[in-house]
C-alpha cells in the first residue's frame, strides 16, 4: 500500500529541535500514524562527521544499507571516488530488495564529450546493487557476475530515474538487475545485472576495500 510521509520541524529551541512525522494514506489522506519527537538535541560541529554509520550492523538490514549509502555519498565512508560517483543520489522509494532513486547526472562524472562516463555510470550501477542486496539479505557480497548494457547516454544535469530489485534468491546466490531511465520519457539508458554470493564481510570491510 503507498502511503504519503510527511516530517516537519515545528519548534527551534537553540539547540533543541521539535519534529512532527505524519503517516497519510495515499488517495484520501486517513493518518495512519503520527511520531511526535520532543526536543531533539542537535549535535555539536563535528560529531555527525564522527559518528560510525555502520553500528546499526547486524540490525534492522534496510536501515543499515540506507545508512551505508548515505555515509557514501556524504564522503564518510569509502575512498571519496564513489561520492563523486553517487554526488546528489535521492532516495525516493526503499523496501527490502526495492528501491528507487532521484539522480541529476553531476559535472563531477563527465567525459570529454560532456556525457556520462560509462565508468561512473558502472560504479553507480555496482554500489547501487550492493546497498539493495544487502538490504534484502542482511550480508554483504561478492559479485560473481556483473553486466552492464547500455542503450543510450545521459548529458551531465540530465535528470534520470533509477530502479534497483532483487530479481532471484537461491540460497547463498541472490540476482539484482538495476535499470537508470531517463525522467519523462522512461527512455532506458543503461541496465546494469549481477549475481552475487553471500560472503562474512561487512559494509564496513566493503568500505576499505
Amino acid at each position: 500500500e503507498y502511503v504519503e510521509i510527511e516530517s516537519k520541524v515545528s519548534a527551534n529551541k537553540g539547540n533543541l529541535i521539535h519534529v512532527v512525522v505524519e503517516v497519510k494514506r495515499k488517495g484520501n489522506g486517513e493518518v495512519i500514524a503520527v511520531e511526535i519527537n520532543n526536543d531533539i538535541p542537535i549535535e555539536k560541529k563535528g560529531e555527525k562527521e564522527k559518528r560510525n554509520y555502520l553500528k546499526m550492523e547486524g540490525g534492522d538490514s534496510l536501515k543499515t544499507a540506507l545508512a551505508w549509502l548515505r555515509g557514501v555519498i556524504n564522503g564518510k565512508i569509502g575512498h571519496g571516488l564513489e561520492a563523486r560517483v553517487l554526488q546528489g543520489l535521492h532516495v525516493t522509494h526503499a523496501e527490502k530488495g526495492f528501491m528507487r532513486f532521484d539522480f541529476v547526472v553531476p559535472n563531477t562524472v563527465s567525459d570529454v564529450d560532456g556525457n556520462w562516463h560509462v565508468g561512473a555510470l558502472a560504479s553507480l550501477l555496482d554500489l547501487i546493487g550492493i546497498v539493495t542486496i544487502y538490504s534484502f539479505a542482511n550480508s554483504v557480497i561478492s559479485t560473481v557476475d556483473f553486466n552492464a548494457s547500455y542503450y543510450s547516454t545521459a548529458k551531465i544535469q540530465e535528470h534520470v530515474e533509477i530502479e534497483s530489485k532483487v530479481t532471484a534468491n537461491r540460497g547463498k546466490l541472490l540476482h539484482v538487475v538495476i535499470e537508470v531511465r531517463r525522467k519523462g520519457n522512461g527512455e532506458v539508458i543503461a541496465v546494469g545485472k549481477q549475481w552475487m554470493a553471500s560472503n562474512k564481510q561487512t559494509l564496513a570491510q566493503v568500505s576499505n576495500v
